[in-house]
């Protein structure tokens, strides 16, 4: 179709006019000030590609892995949850859109779908993204999605109290559809709250999430354990000597604490942190090529996307996923030719140039 979205960008515009104007607010909003939601964007555009020429680009290998699972290019789909919000299909739809692009997508525990039925709805991997409301309900949960067949747990470890965005209190914004993983009784909804998709903002009533609870989840399955919200390289020690198979570098989207840096910023210091003992991965903010292919140049394995997938799904359903996704490959594919790259498993160093001064304690324009 000629006038088919040609970027990302115009899934979002076209998003925006479809959307009810508090369903729009709930995915575009951030904590307080919103300032770590923009820097997500100003710092991958203040990262910039060295791209080098003379080279035979016509062979280019996209495709890699994660977690030994082979996925089609390095864009993922993010947990995030309540899809219904933007398509009646929510994640059933999202995970049809994820399988046709033939790439991983994770899955919240906040789905409007319960986790059974969107395994069976798509073709591509899946992991299930964990919130840790108490032993029981977290210990339910990740039974469930083992025998479901996902193939990974990515436990959230970002959200430690609730964040109510201001735009959502001023819209007196309430998730308007039931959690497709609960009976929704009283107490099963009291558990979740606190969470980015919660019905309400009461602090939840359960034991805290602390570096002493990963043993225990560990011991709970033997599904790989990703750790997502990691922002720094002395949490990234830590989770690497606890045994954490991957490291998912997030702002939640700019979502839960505001005036942080942008995820783009704190990859390196956690890759480096990491040693290799674990896989890195990073969302926020990712909405071109070239911001995958930074990603990729400063060590992370892959990367997912949040808001877009939201996008795609007002725009056109499962096809709308698809075709959001299917842009950020052509404009990778695009990138790497560009860059004199043939592999996103085998870029050179020096690839891209950061702004001086980055790192931990150290001021960034």
């Amino acid at each position: 179709m000629s006038d088919a979205p040609f970027s990302v960008y115009d899934y979002e515009a076209r998003a925006k006019l479809t959307l009810p104007h508090d369903f729009w607010e709930f995915i575009e909003a951030g904590a307080m000030d919103e300032s770590t939601t923009r820097r997500n964007r100003s710092a991958f555009e203040a990262i910039k590609l060295r791209p080098r020429f003379l080279r035979d680009v016509e062979n280019r290998k996209l495709s890699t892995t994660v977690l030994g699972t082979e996925i089609s290019f390095p864009v993922m789909v993010s947990p995030a949850g309540g899809h219904k919000i933007a398509h009646p299909d929510g994640e059933l739809a999202t995970a049809k859109g994820a399988g046709m692009s033939n790439t991983l997508m994770m899955l919240s525990t906040s789905s409007h779908y319960p986790m059974e039925e969107v395994v069976e709805a798509g073709t591509g991997p899946k992991w299930f993204q964990l919130y840790h409301r108490g032993y029981e309900i977290t210990e339910m949960l990740v039974h469930r999605a083992e025998e479901a067949g996902f193939k990974a747990i990515v436990l959230t470890v970002d959200t430690p109290v609730p964040s109510p965005k201001e735009r959502d209190v001023h819209n007196h914004y309430k998730n308007p559809f039931p959690l497709g993983n609960f009976l929704a009784t009283g107490e099963e909804l009291t558990a979740m709250s606190g969470t980015d998709e919660a019905p309400d903002w009461r602090p939840a009533l359960v034991p805290p999430l602390t570096w002493k609870e990963l043993e225990w989840l560990q011991g709970l399955t033997s599904l790989p354990l990703v750790l997502k919200g990691i922002r720094t390289a002395e949490d990234a020690h830590v989770a690497v000597e606890s045994g954490v198979n991957g490291i998912l570098v997030s702002t939640h989207g700019g979502r839960q604490i505001d005036q942080t840096m942008g995820a783009i910023e704190m990859l390196p210091e956690i890759v480096e942190a990491s040693k290799g003992q674990a896989e890195v991965y990073l969302d926020s903010g990712v909405r071109r090529g070239s911001d995958v292919l930074k990603a990729l140049a400063l060590g992370a394995r892959a990367v997912s996307v949040g808001r877009p997938l939201y996008w795609g799904l007002a725009v056109n359903g499962a096809e709308g996923v698809h075709g959001m996704l299917e842009v950020l490959r052509r404009e990778l594919d695009h990138d790497l030719a560009a860059c004199g790259q043939t592999s996103v498993e085998e870029l050179e160093p020096n690839l891209v140039s950061v702004p001086a001064g980055w790192g931990p304690g150290q001021m960034y324009p």
